[in-house]
Protein backbone atom coordinates (compact mmCIF):
# COMPACT_ATOMS: atom_id res chain seq x y z
CA UNK A 1 0.00 0.00 0.00
CA UNK A 2 1.34 3.41 -0.91
CA UNK A 3 2.65 5.20 1.86
CA UNK A 4 0.82 8.83 2.44
CA UNK A 5 -2.70 6.75 1.71
CA UNK A 6 -4.96 5.61 4.45
CA UNK A 7 -5.79 1.75 4.26
CA UNK A 8 -9.41 1.10 2.72
CA UNK A 9 -11.99 1.17 4.77
CA UNK A 10 -11.95 -2.29 6.60
CA UNK A 11 -14.82 -4.88 5.93
CA UNK A 12 -17.47 -6.59 9.27
CA UNK A 13 -14.96 -9.18 9.80
CA UNK A 14 -11.87 -6.92 10.43
CA UNK A 15 -12.94 -6.31 14.00
CA UNK A 16 -15.82 -7.40 15.71
CA UNK A 17 -18.59 -4.51 16.86
CA UNK A 18 -18.06 -2.65 20.21
CA UNK A 19 -21.52 -2.59 20.75
CA UNK A 20 -24.10 -4.66 21.85
CA UNK A 21 -20.86 -6.08 23.36
CA UNK A 22 -20.39 -10.18 24.08
CA UNK A 23 -20.99 -11.12 27.52
CA UNK A 24 -18.59 -11.49 29.81
CA UNK A 25 -17.62 -13.20 33.45
CA UNK A 26 -16.31 -11.43 36.47
CA UNK A 27 -13.01 -13.29 37.48
CA UNK A 28 -13.64 -15.58 40.29
CA UNK A 29 -12.65 -14.29 43.66
CA UNK A 30 -9.24 -15.69 45.05
CA UNK A 31 -9.15 -17.64 48.07
CA UNK A 32 -7.87 -16.20 51.66
CA UNK A 33 -7.52 -12.72 52.82
CA UNK A 34 -11.35 -12.53 53.93
CA UNK A 35 -12.03 -10.99 50.21
CA UNK A 36 -15.55 -10.00 49.83
CA UNK A 37 -17.94 -10.93 46.37
CA UNK A 38 -16.75 -9.38 42.88
CA UNK A 39 -18.16 -6.11 42.38
CA UNK A 40 -20.30 -7.22 38.95
CA UNK A 41 -20.46 -10.44 40.04
CA UNK A 42 -24.15 -10.30 39.05
CA UNK A 43 -23.93 -10.36 35.44
CA UNK A 44 -23.40 -14.01 35.29
CA UNK A 45 -22.11 -16.03 32.59
CA UNK A 46 -19.96 -13.55 30.45
CA UNK A 47 -16.88 -12.46 28.79
CA UNK A 48 -15.71 -8.88 27.35
CA UNK A 49 -12.66 -8.63 25.14
CA UNK A 50 -10.96 -5.29 25.12
CA UNK A 51 -9.62 -4.74 22.34
CA UNK A 52 -5.87 -2.58 21.81
CA UNK A 53 -6.25 0.34 19.39
CA UNK A 54 -6.40 0.10 15.63
CA UNK A 55 -4.29 1.94 12.65
CA UNK A 56 -5.82 4.52 11.53
CA UNK A 57 -4.18 7.75 9.41
CA UNK A 58 -1.92 8.57 6.88
CA UNK A 59 1.56 6.61 7.61
CA UNK A 60 4.03 8.81 6.25
CA UNK A 61 7.28 7.23 7.39
CA UNK A 62 9.71 10.80 6.79
CA UNK A 63 7.41 12.38 9.42
CA UNK A 64 7.47 11.84 13.71
CA UNK A 65 6.28 15.49 13.82
CA UNK A 66 3.16 15.23 16.78
CA UNK A 67 0.03 16.63 16.61
CA UNK A 68 -0.67 19.83 18.71
CA UNK A 69 -3.49 19.29 21.04
CA UNK A 70 -4.18 21.25 24.14
CA UNK A 71 -3.87 19.64 27.72
CA UNK A 72 -6.77 18.39 29.22
CA UNK A 73 -7.87 20.51 32.53
CA UNK A 74 -9.11 17.64 35.24
CA UNK A 75 -10.05 18.88 38.69
CA UNK A 76 -8.13 17.94 41.65
CA UNK A 77 -9.32 14.36 43.22
CA UNK A 78 -10.59 14.69 46.99
CA UNK A 79 -9.88 11.35 48.70
CA UNK A 80 -13.52 9.76 50.23
CA UNK A 81 -13.30 9.54 54.00
CA UNK A 82 -12.04 6.10 55.58
CA UNK A 83 -14.21 4.10 57.06
CA UNK A 84 -14.18 0.35 59.17
CA UNK A 85 -15.25 -1.57 56.57
CA UNK A 86 -13.48 -3.91 54.55
CA UNK A 87 -13.43 -3.39 51.30
CA UNK A 88 -14.98 -6.07 49.44
CA UNK A 89 -13.04 -6.05 45.87
CA UNK A 90 -12.77 -10.08 46.23
CA UNK A 91 -9.31 -10.53 45.11
CA UNK A 92 -5.83 -10.85 47.28
CA UNK A 93 -2.54 -9.40 46.15
CA UNK A 94 -1.04 -12.56 45.45
CA UNK A 95 -0.50 -14.22 41.41
CA UNK A 96 -1.71 -17.32 42.37
CA UNK A 97 -4.75 -18.79 44.02
CA UNK A 98 -3.70 -19.38 47.72
CA UNK A 99 -5.51 -21.86 50.48
CA UNK A 100 -6.51 -19.84 53.49
CA UNK A 101 -5.33 -21.32 56.72
CA UNK A 102 -7.95 -21.19 59.49
CA UNK A 103 -7.35 -18.47 62.35
CA UNK A 104 -7.78 -18.21 66.05
CA UNK A 105 -11.30 -16.95 67.16
CA UNK A 106 -10.83 -13.06 68.07
CA UNK A 107 -11.49 -12.51 71.33
CA UNK A 108 -14.18 -9.30 72.77
CA UNK A 109 -11.14 -6.99 73.37
CA UNK A 110 -9.09 -7.55 70.05
CA UNK A 111 -8.91 -4.28 68.41
CA UNK A 112 -7.74 -3.22 65.23
CA UNK A 113 -4.39 -1.66 64.79
CA UNK A 114 -5.49 0.65 61.88
CA UNK A 115 -8.58 1.16 60.27
CA UNK A 116 -9.53 0.14 57.04
CA UNK A 117 -10.53 1.50 53.73
CA UNK A 118 -13.70 1.67 51.88
CA UNK A 119 -12.84 1.38 48.52
CA UNK A 120 -14.49 3.92 46.07
CA UNK A 121 -15.25 1.85 42.50
CA UNK A 122 -16.59 4.85 40.72
CA UNK A 123 -15.78 6.16 37.96
CA UNK A 124 -15.53 9.61 38.30
CA UNK A 125 -13.94 9.25 41.91
CA UNK A 126 -12.17 6.25 42.15
CA UNK A 127 -9.49 5.61 44.93
CA UNK A 128 -7.01 4.99 42.24
CA UNK A 129 -7.39 8.90 41.39
CA UNK A 130 -5.56 9.39 44.85
CA UNK A 131 -1.86 9.11 44.79
CA UNK A 132 1.60 10.98 43.31
CA UNK A 133 1.56 9.09 39.99
CA UNK A 134 4.07 6.17 39.00
CA UNK A 135 7.45 6.27 40.34
CA UNK A 136 10.68 6.46 37.93
CA UNK A 137 11.46 2.65 37.51
CA UNK A 138 14.69 1.32 36.23
CA UNK A 139 13.79 -0.68 33.10
CA UNK A 140 16.20 -0.56 29.89
CA UNK A 141 14.57 -2.10 26.85
CA UNK A 142 18.22 -2.79 24.63
CA UNK A 143 17.90 -3.08 20.98
CA UNK A 144 15.75 -5.85 20.52
CA UNK A 145 13.47 -6.01 16.91
CA UNK A 146 9.82 -5.99 16.89
CA UNK A 147 10.30 -8.55 13.91
CA UNK A 148 12.16 -11.04 15.65
CA UNK A 149 9.14 -12.78 17.68
CA UNK A 150 11.79 -14.12 20.17
CA UNK A 151 13.04 -10.78 20.68
CA UNK A 152 9.92 -8.88 20.72
CA UNK A 153 8.51 -11.58 23.56
CA UNK A 154 11.02 -11.35 25.79
CA UNK A 155 10.89 -7.68 26.03
CA UNK A 156 7.21 -7.71 26.30
CA UNK A 157 7.74 -9.87 29.08
CA UNK A 158 10.44 -7.85 30.41
CA UNK A 159 8.98 -4.67 31.11
CA UNK A 160 5.69 -6.17 32.07
CA UNK A 161 7.82 -6.95 35.27
CA UNK A 162 8.49 -2.87 35.37
CA UNK A 163 4.74 -2.01 35.02
CA UNK A 164 4.60 -4.83 37.96
CA UNK A 165 7.04 -2.96 39.84
CA UNK A 166 4.96 0.45 39.58
CA UNK A 167 1.94 -0.36 39.62
CA UNK A 168 1.34 -3.05 42.43
CA UNK A 169 2.92 -0.14 44.56
CA UNK A 170 0.46 2.58 43.20
CA UNK A 171 -2.57 0.47 43.80
CA UNK A 172 -1.56 -0.71 47.14
CA UNK A 173 -1.02 2.13 48.62
CA UNK A 174 -4.06 3.01 47.60
CA UNK A 175 -5.65 0.19 49.55
CA UNK A 176 -6.35 -1.56 46.41
CA UNK A 177 -5.33 -5.30 46.10
CA UNK A 178 -3.01 -5.99 43.84
CA UNK A 179 -2.06 -9.46 41.42
CA UNK A 180 0.28 -9.93 38.10
CA UNK A 181 -1.63 -10.03 35.24
CA UNK A 182 -1.31 -13.09 32.66
CA UNK A 183 0.44 -12.81 29.51
CA UNK A 184 -0.05 -15.48 26.04
CA UNK A 185 1.95 -13.44 23.68
CA UNK A 186 2.66 -15.92 20.08
CA UNK A 187 4.43 -15.40 16.87
CA UNK A 188 0.81 -15.74 14.72
CA UNK A 189 -2.31 -16.94 16.25
CA UNK A 190 -4.38 -18.16 19.45
CA UNK A 191 -7.23 -18.58 20.53
CA UNK A 192 -7.56 -17.19 24.46
CA UNK A 193 -10.74 -17.12 27.24
CA UNK A 194 -12.02 -14.02 25.39
CA UNK A 195 -11.83 -15.35 21.99
CA UNK A 196 -9.29 -15.30 18.91
CA UNK A 197 -6.47 -13.26 19.44
CA UNK A 198 -5.66 -11.49 17.05
CA UNK A 199 -9.47 -11.79 15.52
CA UNK A 200 -9.32 -11.76 11.65
CA UNK A 201 -7.99 -9.30 9.56
CA UNK A 202 -6.86 -7.27 12.93
CA UNK A 203 -3.54 -6.49 15.06
CA UNK A 204 -4.89 -6.08 17.99
CA UNK A 205 -3.49 -7.36 21.58
CA UNK A 206 -6.44 -7.50 24.19
CA UNK A 207 -6.93 -7.80 27.82
CA UNK A 208 -9.14 -10.35 28.69
CA UNK A 209 -11.14 -9.81 32.58
CA UNK A 210 -11.97 -12.93 32.52
CA UNK A 211 -8.77 -14.61 33.53
CA UNK A 212 -7.19 -11.11 33.71
CA UNK A 213 -4.46 -12.24 30.82
CA UNK A 214 -3.20 -9.97 27.76
CA UNK A 215 -3.03 -11.84 24.47
CA UNK A 216 -0.97 -10.98 21.54
CA UNK A 217 0.66 -11.60 18.55
CA UNK A 218 4.00 -10.25 17.46
CA UNK A 219 4.11 -10.75 14.13
CA UNK A 220 0.37 -9.32 13.52
CA UNK A 221 1.96 -6.20 15.55
CA UNK A 222 4.85 -6.04 13.90
CA UNK A 223 3.72 -6.40 10.20
CA UNK A 224 -0.06 -6.53 10.13
CA UNK A 225 -2.63 -9.04 9.21
CA UNK A 226 -4.76 -9.00 5.82
CA UNK A 227 -5.72 -5.47 5.00
CA UNK A 228 -5.16 -3.56 8.75
CA UNK A 229 -1.22 -2.48 8.89
CA UNK A 230 1.09 -3.21 11.44
CA UNK A 231 2.19 -1.01 14.15
CA UNK A 232 6.00 -1.46 12.30
CA UNK A 233 4.49 0.64 9.28
CA UNK A 234 4.27 3.44 11.58
CA UNK A 235 7.52 2.93 12.96
CA UNK A 236 9.77 -0.34 13.94
CA UNK A 237 11.25 1.53 17.18
CA UNK A 238 9.68 -1.47 20.22
CA UNK A 239 8.63 1.42 22.31
CA UNK A 240 5.75 2.23 20.65
CA UNK A 241 4.30 -1.63 20.98
CA UNK A 242 5.51 -1.48 24.35
CA UNK A 243 3.08 1.12 24.58
CA UNK A 244 0.50 0.05 23.73
CA UNK A 245 1.06 -3.53 26.00
CA UNK A 246 1.22 -0.43 28.79
CA UNK A 247 -2.54 0.24 27.37
CA UNK A 248 -3.48 -3.26 27.85
CA UNK A 249 -1.85 -3.02 31.54
CA UNK A 250 -4.15 -0.06 31.71
CA UNK A 251 -7.16 -2.23 31.67
CA UNK A 252 -5.50 -4.67 34.25
CA UNK A 253 -5.34 -1.38 36.36
CA UNK A 254 -8.90 -0.69 35.57
CA UNK A 255 -9.86 -4.05 36.86
CA UNK A 256 -8.69 -4.46 39.99
CA UNK A 257 -9.77 -0.84 40.85
CA UNK A 258 -13.19 -1.79 40.23
CA UNK A 259 -13.36 1.04 37.22
CA UNK A 260 -13.90 -1.85 34.71
CA UNK A 261 -17.08 -3.26 36.86
CA UNK A 262 -18.64 0.38 37.29
CA UNK A 263 -17.99 0.83 33.42
CA UNK A 264 -19.45 -2.22 32.30
CA UNK A 265 -22.95 -1.63 34.07
CA UNK A 266 -23.05 1.93 33.12
CA UNK A 267 -23.67 0.64 29.75
CA UNK A 268 -25.08 -2.26 30.55
CA UNK A 269 -27.54 0.42 31.87
CA UNK A 270 -27.45 2.97 29.08
CA UNK A 271 -30.30 3.10 26.30
CA UNK A 272 -28.50 4.13 23.41
CA UNK A 273 -25.47 2.60 21.16
CA UNK A 274 -23.87 6.09 20.91
CA UNK A 275 -24.39 6.26 24.89
CA UNK A 276 -22.03 3.02 24.74
CA UNK A 277 -20.02 3.83 22.35
CA UNK A 278 -19.08 7.23 24.38
CA UNK A 279 -18.63 5.33 27.55
CA UNK A 280 -16.72 3.05 25.45
CA UNK A 281 -13.92 5.98 24.33
CA UNK A 282 -13.61 7.01 27.88
CA UNK A 283 -12.89 3.72 28.78
CA UNK A 284 -10.04 3.37 26.39
CA UNK A 285 -8.78 6.20 26.33
CA UNK A 286 -7.73 6.16 30.36
CA UNK A 287 -5.83 3.14 30.07
CA UNK A 288 -4.00 4.82 26.82
CA UNK A 289 -3.29 7.41 29.46
CA UNK A 290 -2.09 4.60 31.63
CA UNK A 291 0.08 3.50 29.52
CA UNK A 292 1.47 7.40 28.82
CA UNK A 293 2.20 6.91 32.84
CA UNK A 294 4.02 4.13 32.73
CA UNK A 295 6.64 5.19 29.47
CA UNK A 296 7.36 8.26 31.56
CA UNK A 297 7.87 6.02 34.50
CA UNK A 298 10.35 3.87 32.37
CA UNK A 299 11.52 7.23 30.15
CA UNK A 300 15.40 7.71 31.58
CA UNK A 301 16.35 3.80 31.86
CA UNK A 302 14.33 2.77 28.61
CA UNK A 303 14.98 5.03 27.12
CA UNK A 304 13.19 7.41 26.03
CA UNK A 305 15.07 10.26 24.12
CA UNK A 306 13.34 13.32 23.53
CA UNK A 307 13.13 12.29 19.82
CA UNK A 308 11.75 9.09 20.65
CA UNK A 309 9.46 10.50 23.17
CA UNK A 310 8.05 12.31 19.94
CA UNK A 311 7.91 9.19 18.09
CA UNK A 312 5.38 8.21 20.77
CA UNK A 313 2.93 11.57 20.11
CA UNK A 314 3.55 10.77 16.91
CA UNK A 315 2.67 7.56 17.01
CA UNK A 316 -0.81 8.09 19.10
CA UNK A 317 -1.56 10.64 16.66
CA UNK A 318 -2.02 7.85 14.24
CA UNK A 319 -4.09 5.18 15.87
CA UNK A 320 -7.71 5.39 17.05
CA UNK A 321 -11.32 4.50 15.41
CA UNK A 322 -10.70 3.95 11.64
CA UNK A 323 -13.46 5.32 9.71
CA UNK A 324 -16.02 2.50 8.86
CA UNK A 325 -15.23 0.83 12.20
CA UNK A 326 -17.70 1.11 15.60
CA UNK A 327 -16.58 4.74 17.31
CA UNK A 328 -15.05 2.82 20.74
CA UNK A 329 -11.97 4.07 21.31
CA UNK A 330 -11.70 7.34 20.12
CA UNK A 331 -9.96 9.72 17.24
CA UNK A 332 -6.07 9.64 16.07
CA UNK A 333 -6.24 13.54 17.92
CA UNK A 334 -7.57 12.07 21.26
CA UNK A 335 -5.53 9.54 21.53
CA UNK A 336 -2.17 11.41 21.25
CA UNK A 337 -3.74 14.02 24.05
CA UNK A 338 -4.57 11.42 26.06
CA UNK A 339 -0.94 9.31 25.82
CA UNK A 340 0.37 12.87 26.23
CA UNK A 341 -1.62 13.97 29.22
CA UNK A 342 -0.29 10.85 30.88
CA UNK A 343 3.04 10.93 29.81
CA UNK A 344 3.54 14.95 30.36
CA UNK A 345 1.36 14.83 33.91
CA UNK A 346 1.72 11.52 35.25
CA UNK A 347 -0.83 11.71 37.76
CA UNK A 348 -3.61 8.90 37.87
CA UNK A 349 -6.82 11.51 38.16
CA UNK A 350 -5.07 13.32 35.31
CA UNK A 351 -6.41 10.40 33.59
CA UNK A 352 -9.66 10.92 35.02
CA UNK A 353 -11.44 10.73 31.40
CA UNK A 354 -14.80 10.67 33.02
CA UNK A 355 -14.37 14.29 34.14
CA UNK A 356 -12.87 15.52 30.65
CA UNK A 357 -14.90 16.91 28.26
CA UNK A 358 -17.17 15.22 25.63
CA UNK A 359 -14.86 17.10 22.92
CA UNK A 360 -11.23 14.99 24.07
CA UNK A 361 -12.96 11.61 24.25
CA UNK A 362 -14.97 11.69 21.07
Amino acid sequence: MPYGQPPPPPGPHHRQPAYPPPAWQPPRPRSGGGAGVVVGAVFGLLALTFTGLVLVGALIKSSRDSVSVSPVAIPTFTPPERSTERPGDGRSGEPEPRTSQPSAEPSETTETSEPRRTLNTSLKNNSLYANRGLPRVNCPAGSGSIYSHSQLKSLILKTSRCMDKVWSKTLQDRGIAWHRPGYAITSRRGRGACGDFPQTGSIVPYYCPRNTTIYASTTAMAKGSGNALGYGQITDWHGAIISMMAHEYGHHVQQLSGLSNTWWQQTLESGSRSGKLALSRRFELQATCFGGMFMRAAAASYPVTPARRNTLYYFYSRVGDHPGWPRDHGSPANNNRWFRQGYEKNKTFQCNTWLAPSSTTS
